[in-house]
């Protein structure tokens, strides 16, 4: 039985791995040596090529990186690495807590830094090279080591909540163990940005002038209350901007990065905004969070299901089943479930950006959302044109075209 569980992990290994592989090499292929017609008004020749060189840049890297961690996987499995690690662990401790804590922090570090080269070429080599980065060796040094240390206490954390929920829920693990996440979600989402994002970067409240006003004048026009609006300093790692809604409830903020200021004209950022409010009024966020909640309690039954099979501990070459190894395991096993069920979570987020640009319209906004939209594509180089199955499995938002008929057509 371990052996034939061994050899189906494997098989999902390898099937993931090539799928995603097939899908970089259509998106790759999917590119147009020249300009197209549609793109015309959007890109010029040059602008167009250099997009084309940084996607085929990133799309190499992505096949080089992600080779590499196949090999490494397959390595550990074929040479029973985890079980190694695992028998390591057990002998070091008796507390099985302390076991399956240093268990994944020594992989989860393991794999991190022997993938730091990789992380170090795309942030100092491709971004550099095409002018997006602005990330200096220390401060990408104190975001690795705060990346490692909140790892630790917010991933540790959760382990040692779901490894308690099972020793000691029976039957109710995956009830108490959805519970616990749930709150930890919501926790989160409404306090996120006052914890962590503080860790990696520095807010600052919206100075008082045309922007702020424009802003708070379209709040109250659309009936939504806020009185917390951020700049993030955003450029202090990459010139690309961005804006994102924060929070739930008394909690919600406005986060505007200062790439984001710089690049768009006030009506834009009105417009980007308006989006976002979109989100709320429209309840995208709890619908999402719902939604993610409901398929982690899928996960976490199937996960019961799985711990008390001490088979797929062995398959992988434990002497013995453990939480680590079972969990291990799992989420090799789960991760074909993982992919189908990202489908239908794409497709509804898609739907929700099309509501929230349509949203921003029926205030006005259309025509500025549309410019917003392609002055931030065109500066970050994005792909405009992705093949079709890249975007269908990997797009959490439709493409600038599709953005922009939608909007253009209503």
């Amino acid at each position: 039985m371990q052996i034939f569980l061994f050899y189906i992990i494997i098989g999902i290994v390898v099937f993931d791995f090539i799928v995603e592989r097939f899908l970089e090499y259509l998106n790759l292929k999917h590119f147009k040596e020249k300009l197209p017609t549609e793109l015309s008004g959007i890109y010029n020749e040059q602008k167009y090529h250099k997009s084309q060189a940084y996607l085929k840049a990133n799309a190499r890297f992505s096949m080089i990186s992600s080779g590499f961690l196949f090999l490494l996987l397959m390595l550990m499995l074929s040479l029973q690495g985890f079980a190694i690690v695992n028998d390591w662990v057990t002998n070091l401790s008796n507390s099985v807590y302390l076991q399956s804590l240093l268990f994944f922090g020594v992989l989860g570090l393991g794999f991190d830094i022997l993938s730091l080269p990789f992380q170090l070429y795309q942030t100092f080599v491709i971004e550099d090279e095409f002018g997006f980065n602005k990330t200096t060796v220390s401060t990408f040094v104190l975001d690795k080591l705060k990346s490692w240390i909140l790892g630790l206490l917010l991933g540790g954390g959760a382990l040692l909540f779901i490894q308690w929920a099972y020793l000691n829920g029976g039957s109710l693990f995956w009830l108490i163990a959805l519970g616990g996440i749930g709150f930890f979600s919501i926790f989160m989402a409404m306090f996120y940005t006052s914890l962590i994002v503080p860790l990696f970067n520095r807010l600052v409240p919206l100075e008082d002038g045309e922007l702020k006003t424009a802003i708070e004048d379209f709040a109250q026009q659309a009936g939504f209350g806020l009185n917390n609006i951020y700049v993030m300093d955003g450029s202090k790692r990459s010139s690309k901007a961005n804006a994102y809604f924060s929070g739930l409830g008394p909690k919600k903020k406005i986060i505007l990065y200062d790439t984001l200021i710089n690049d768009l004209s006030k009506e834009e950022i009105v417009a980007v905004l308006a989006h976002e409010v979109g989100h709320y009024k429209k309840k995208h966020i709890y619908k999402g969070l719902a939604l993610s909640l409901l398929q982690m309690a899928f996960m976490l039954i199937l996960l019961w299901w799985a711990l008390n099979n001490p088979a797929l501990s062995m398959a992988l070459g434990a002497k013995q089943a453990s939480f680590q190894m079972g969990l291990l395991a799992f989420s090799l096993l789960y991760s074909p479930i993982s992919f189908l069920l990202n489908i239908p979570n794409q497709l509804i987020s898609r739907k929700h950006e099309y509501e929230a640009d349509a949203f921003a319209k029926m205030y006005g906004l259309g025509k500025s959302l549309v410019n917003a939209l392609i002055n931030l594509s065109v500066k970050s180089l994005s792909n405009l044109q992705p093949h079709p199955a890249y975007v269908f499995f990997y797009y959490s938002h439709p493409t600038l075209l599709q953005r922009k008929n939608a909007i253009e057509d209503s």
